[in-house]
């Protein structure tokens, strides 16, 4: 089956549900300890099924997580672009420490993985930074499948740590 999912050349096929998690079934079949994988981004919005794919795969979770899912990745060809974040960073957003008691639960099956995904928020929180076309897309994804309002997405937005210029995550703030 990954070999069927395995890209071939660069990173421009799209994942939907159904392929995201056939592969992490492949990694649960090897690990030897739980661990938790929060996805970010796109992904959390193919898990959560406000977006039918993602380009890529992004997690973050706690550091102990990550560093035994870097292990068991290494053993497994897939072809895959997967970018994780320690500890609620992703990319120059560090999310506020209760990122992971927020986060939503996607039932799976698995025996050692824990997987979940960014709260709608904090999705919508972690993509102002960049602020790109595909970002403003599932900034608007996200708002409409579940309901955030301005205000929602403002609170928890002024949380979100940021490393950069400041200004600039607010304007996007402010823009989007």
């Amino acid at each position: 089956m990954l070999t069927v999912l395995a890209r071939k050349s660069g990173y421009t096929d799209k994942l939907d549900k159904s392929q995201l998690l056939s592969l992490l079934a492949r990694f649960d079949e090897e690990l030897e300890q739980k661990i938790i994988l929060v996805a970010a981004g796109g992904t959390a919005l193919t898990l959560l099924d406000a977006k039918p794919t993602t380009l890529d795969i992004d997690f973050t979770a706690p550091s102990e997580s990550i560093a035994i899912f870097d292990r068991v990745e290494k053993g497994i060809p897939h072809g895959f672009k997967i970018d994780r974040y320690k500890d609620g960073a992703i990319f120059s957003q560090i999310l506020p420490e209760d990122y992971l008691t927020k986060s939503k639960k996607i039932r799976t099956g698995f025996k050692n993985i824990d997987l979940r995904a960014l709260h709608p928020l904090d999705i919508v929180a972690s993509k102002i930074g960049r602020l790109d076309e595909r970002d403003k897309q599932d900034i608007a994804a996200c708002i409409n499948k579940f309901g955030l309002t301005r205000k929602m997405v403002e609170d928890r937005a002024r949380q979100v740590q940021y490393v950069g210029n400041e200004a600039i995550y607010n304007h996007n703030l402010d823009t989007c």
